[in-house]
Order: C-alpha cells, then sequence, then structure tokens
C-alpha cells in the first residue's frame, strides 16, 4: 500500500464518512479497486505517475466500471497527501449527493 492509500483508508475506514462503509482493494471482475463504497456505488482510485500505456488501461477500467453503475473518482497520489481535506470533501459531496435514479418528491 502507498503512503497516499494508508492516508485515504484512515480517513474512510470505519464508517467515518457519513456512516458508509468503504472496502480497500476489493475485487470486481478482471479489476482489484483501491476503494469502493458499494452502497453508494463510489470508486476511489488512486494514481501516480504513470504512462501513456496506463492511461489508456485506466480509461478502460473506468468505462467498465461506468458500465456497471459505478462512479469513479481518480485523485493523483500527491492529491491525497498534499491536499487531503480537497480529496476528501469531493468524496463526501458523491457519497451524500442525492440517488439520481431515485424519484423527485411530490409537489
Amino acid at each position: 500500500m502507498t503512503d497516499a492509500e494508508r492516508k485515504l483508508w484512515r480517513i474512510l475506514r470505519g464508517r467515518q464518512m457519513e456512516g458508509l462503509k468503504f472496502r480497500r482493494q476489493h475485487p470486481f471482475e478482471d479489476y482489484i479497486l483501491d476503494f469502493v463504497c458499494l452502497e453508494k456505488k463510489i470508486v476511489v482510485e488512486l494514481d501516480g505517475g504513470q504512462h501513456q500505456e496506463q492511461r489508456v488501461e485506466d480509461g478502460v477500467r473506468t468505462k467498465v466500471l461506468e458500465d456497471a453503475g459505478f462512479h469513479v473518482l481518480r485523485f493523483w497520489n500527491h492529491e491525497v497527501l498534499q491536499q487531503s481535506e480537497a480529496v476528501t470533501e469531493r468524496i463526501w459531496q458523491e457519497a451524500t449527493q442525492k440517488d439520481p435514479s431515485s424519484p423527485l418528491p411530490s409537489p
């Protein structure tokens, strides 16, 4: 586990974010997801320095996950290490936004 993964896991584990359960290194199809909240269908992926080939592969992976109904949030390792509050805020916003598939309230 990278330093960035360790730092983010300390924030997400133990239902510390809105009581949601995040899993670490969770298998899905042919992939291992860095972090996932199955209840909200949110995947959080951390990226280090990478080559063009890895970016293409990440794009395919994101498409597979989105086709399965997941919303994928990607952050660079340095963002987690240097701007963890902003990263946490973005994950929190995604986790607490209204489910787009839920019906609108009656007038």
